[in-house]
């Protein structure tokens, strides 16, 4: 081992040791060593059954038993080993810049069959269509550099909510009750707020923007947002709002006081607005490098006011930005955000910022295809959500690793080198020669390939095996 494997692995004993302050029993230490160490080590599959094989090649079914339990019944608390690796991750990328964005996502995991925990047909972002999966909802804090998950859990859907029988079967806590969505990213939200992490703009896509009571909220917390919402969604064109309440005649009763529409004064959907905009009003706006060229596109704004369910309102929705991209060649817009950003934003810094929601596409896939995020098998509600939080902590250590020398210095050979495996482990493969079929790697397509202009970051190492030294363990929207 040399000087630079040297110190990588001391970098790493030290961010497990943290780690390892907050799990409580001390022999829970060594199965998080080994989980976090196999995280981080390139191997066909990162299932309990491979890393147990990898890490403890001489006691290979004792190390599977010891990490099942580690992870399947282990009573240490996810918001806790969580809040330490953010506590250690979050410095290393603020070196770069501060916190832009919080950015709030759902990802999916194909499953088959009807017991594992939350698995239900429901949309599957990673197959693009409706099919048997489990979905978690996540909170993600970010800059241009990098980005953390700091918030993570797992959408029941009504069916496992209101089923006994599959919730005692599965460890579902009692105090987990049915939650839309929305109203799981609003708690990891306002558990952000409270804990005083370092604030940002707020990123969603339709599936969340279109939930005017999710962006109010996001208001009431003091966020500002940027959110996706569709092409059917109801606004007001700029100079115009709702009707004013009807006027008081003396002895008709009380006098009403909501907004009126009446067939003359509608609102209109933002596609047909964009459609309905000069010439001039669109500008080209270039946001990030890509791998090839620069990547830009055609964009609008305007100040709108939102119109879902004002007729039931006394007073109007404020103004906010209503953003458009046209690309050139495209027959019609493709994207619409509603923005609370500032009245004085250049549309340039706007794009930027709505734009900034690729980064949970990098989180996403370093964590299935890197990590094993996607490798969990067990099937209780514990043992997922431990799963996760050992997999966005090992994902911690590589964000400080890939901050430890700036894009622009000589590359960390120690980042490509070693974290040391017992004599004798077997990176590529199972416990036994004769193992099970194992389904094949869950990956998302990959993502839109940009990035800030800035010096090209780092590719997020890997730990390469090689030290064989032996290491002590259509219809109108108004929303």
């Amino acid at each position: 081992m040399n000087s630079e494997e040297r110190e990588a692995e001391a970098r790493f004993s030290a961010y497990v040791d943290a780690l390892v302050s907050v799990i409580g029993h001390a022999d829970r230490e060594k199965p998080l060593i080994d989980y976090c160490r196999g995280r981080l080590t390139p191997c066909e599959r990162k299932s309990v059954e491979p890393l147990a094989a990898m890490t403890a090649p001489e006691r290979t079914s004792a190390q599977h038993q010891s990490l099942l339990h580690f992870v399947g019944k282990g009573g240490w608390s996810d918001e806790k080993l969580l809040a330490k690796v953010r506590e250690m991750a979050l410095p290393a990328i603020e070196r770069h810049g501060p916190i832009e964005a919080w950015i709030i996502d759902d990802t999916g995991f194909p499953k088959k069959g009807t017991h594992s925990v939350g698995v239900a047909r429901q949309y599957c972002g990673q197959l693009g269509k409706q099919d048997n999966c489990q979905v978690a909802v996540s909170l993600s804090l970010a800059n241009a550099q990098a980005s953390l998950p700091v918030a993570y859990r797992l959408y029941l859907p009504q069916a496992w909510a209101s089923d006994g029988a599959r919730r005692e079967k599965a460890g579902v806590p009692d105090e987990i009750a049915f939650k839309t969505k929305p109203e799981i990213a609003l708690d990891q939200i306002r558990a952000a707020a409270a804990a005083g992490l370092p604030r940002g703009v707020a990123l969603m896509d339709a599936g969340y923007g279109v939930n005017s009571q999710f962006r109010s909220a996001l208001t009431e917390l003091g966020l500002r947002y940027a959110a996706g919402v569709l092409s059917t969604t109801a606004v007001w064109a700029p100079g115009n709002a709702p009707l004013p309440p009807k006027p008081s005649i003396p002895g008709r009763g009380r006098p009403t006081k909501r907004l009126r529409r009446d067939a003359f004064h509608q609102p209109v959907a933002v596609k047909d607005l964009a459609l309905g905009l000069p010439a001039k009003a669109w500008r080209t706006v270039r946001w990030r490098k890509g791998t090839n060229a620069g990547l830009s596109s055609r964009f609008a704004r305007l100040r709108v006011r939102p119109a879902h369910l004002d007729d039931q309102r006394c007073e109007p929705w404020p103004e906010e930005w209503l953003l458009i991209e046209w690309p050139k060649g495209e027959k019609a817009p493709t994207k619409y955000w509603l923005s609370t950003l500032p009245d004085h934003i250049g549309l340039a810094r706007m794009v930027d910022l709505a734009k900034l929601r690729w980064r949970i596409e990098r989180d996403y896939q370093e964590l299935k295809q890197e990590i094993g995020l996607g490798h969990f098998e067990g099937r209780g509600w514990r043992g997922f959500h431990h799963h996760a939080t050992l997999c966005i902590a090992a994902y911690g250590f590589l964000i400080c690793e890939r901050q430890t020398i700036p894009p622009s210095g000589p590359r960390c050979a120690a980042c490509g080198q070693t974290l040391g495996l017992p004599r004798g482990s077997r990176s590529g493969s199972s416990a036994a020669a004769n193992r099970t079929s194992r389904p094949q790697l869950d990956r998302h397509p990959a993502p839109e390939a940009d990035r800030r202009r800035s010096p090209t970051p780092r590719a997020m190492p890997m730990l390469r095996p090689g030290v064989q030294a032996a290491m002590p363990s259509a219809a109108l929207v108004t929303q």
